[in-house]
């Protein structure tokens, strides 16, 4: 089972809607259930993923130094892509992650499907929870 939340789900299919006719790729993060505000249903260890990194953050940076600033030291739990002109499944030229959600047209939340690393598509439940604000200090 893999879950996700409505708020990460709408805002990776509003971003894919709006790079069209291009195809998107974005990595993803996953947060404990219990340190999201709304999942209590879930064992507080359950991976949620709620957050996405930018592919462009940095980018100059990277092309100076060789430093990917888009995204966190250590792996991202999963991957998005949106494939404009269909194919609603993982395709060899996608980053495989652990999971990688996939969106196809119609650009809606209920478009998008969940694969594991081998292609096989797996059970996704989208939850109404709010991961903590950040606080900067």
């Amino acid at each position: 089972m893999v879950y996700v939340t409505r708020g990460l789900l709408e805002v990776l299919v509003d971003i894919a809607e709006e790079a069209d006719p291009e195809g998107v790729t974005l990595s993803l993060a996953a947060s404990a259930a219990g340190d999201l505000d709304g999942a209590d249903d879930l064992s507080p260890e359950t991976p949620v993923f709620t957050d996405f990194y930018l592919p462009d953050a940095g980018r100059s940076v990277s092309a100076v130094f060789g430093v990917d600033l888009s995204t966190p030291p250590g792996q991202t739990h999963g991957r998005f892509v949106s494939h404009p002109t269909g194919g609603r499944s993982v395709s060899l030229e996608d980053d495989l992650h652990a999971v990688v959600f996939v969106a196809i047209p119609p650009w809606e939340a209920d478009t998008v499907r969940a694969f594991d690393r081998a292609g096989i598509q797996q059970e996704m439940t989208v939850i109404d929870a709010e991961p903590p604000q950040e606080q900067w200090q």
